[in-house]
């Protein structure tokens, strides 16, 4: 399966799909101090959440989901958001 992707650098809220698909995974590439990434089965940054995931600077972990959404993806990042690279279909 061949996967889209996007990267995230900054505090914002990101739809990336408006459509039904499959998260693949978010990898934290650069972690900033207590950043948080929330994920929505959405199109808004609200709504059915699929995971909320606490990012540290003391690590960076590429965290597998494979779990399907059907509205669509939204991610919200917020306080010193890391830089993170999200992966779905």
């Amino acid at each position: 399966m061949i996967f889209s992707s996007r990267n995230i650098t900054t505090d914002t809220t990101t739809t990336l799909k408006s459509a039904p698909g499959v998260l693949h995974s978010i990898t934290i590439n650069t972690p900033a101090n207590s950043g948080s990434i929330t994920v929505y089965d959405s199109l808004v940054g609200s709504g059915t959440k699929i995971a909320t995931i606490a990012s540290f600077a003391s690590t960076n972990p590429c965290l597998i989901f494979d779990v399907a959404f059907w509205t669509g993806l939204t991610i919200v990042t917020a306080t010193a958001a890391p830089d993170i690279t999200v992966t779905f279909t």
